[in-house]
């Protein structure tokens, strides 16, 4: 399984103005194993739409631990 993280650059007031959109933010966001689900939600967050987001990007993320390890690492007996 792939995994994507998606990350924001925010505004000098992001801290300021967060409180207004994070229960639309939260209610919006999900998971998913595509990249365009990350992008799909990074344009429809309010965080985005009002300007609280200067920049957005989606990276993909390769996960060592855990069910869903895309490549899992595995300790080396002692």
């Amino acid at each position: 399984m792939k995994h994507f993280l998606l990350f924001y650059e925010v505004a000098s007031d992001y801290l300021d103005r967060r409180p207004q959109f994070r229960a639309e933010h939260l209610k919006r966001a999900f998971r998913g194993d595509d990249k365009s689900v990350a992008e799909d939600f990074a344009k429809a967050d309010p965080y985005v739409a009002n300007g609280l987001v200067t920049r957005w990007y989606v990276r993909e993320w390769t996960t060592v631990i855990g069910d869903l390890a895309a490549t899992p690492v595995r300790p080396t007996p002692v």
